[in-house]
């Protein structure tokens, strides 16, 4: 049974920063890529950053230059490093595959506001 559980969201002003982590179990992590989802109120949910198992990185555009992913295949995690926030990142986010399995976790919010 694959699952997800991410933490580290919070409320954070405009221009602050956040950590997000997620574990993953009943995968084979090392072999997946890794990702980063968001969906905000009334949106789609969309793929944010992704890590190929070669380390290989992709960021949608909106976060170029202020998010780093990252993974450790030794814990079976990934994470998010968010610096320079913008109200306009208020979501939910998750992890998952980049082509992502029918097993969401609960998510994580994160709430840029002043």
């Amino acid at each position: 049974q694959v699952q997800f559980v991410e933490s580290g969201g919070g409320l954070v002003q405009p221009g602050g920063s956040l950590s997000l982590s997620c574990t993953a179990s009943g995968v084979y992590f090392t072999v997946i890529t890794a990702a980063w989802w968001r969906q905000a109120p009334g949106k789609e949910r969309e793929l944010v950053a992704q890590i190929q198992r070669d380390g290989t990185i992709k960021y949608e555009d909106s976060v170029k230059g202020r998010f780093t992913i990252s993974r450790d295949n030794t814990k079976s995690s990934v994470y998010l490093q968010m610096n320079n926030l913008k109200p306009e990142d208020t979501a939910v986010y998750y992890c998952n595959a980049a082509v992502p399995f029918d097993a969401w976790g609960q998510g994580t919010q994160v709430t840029v506001s002043s």
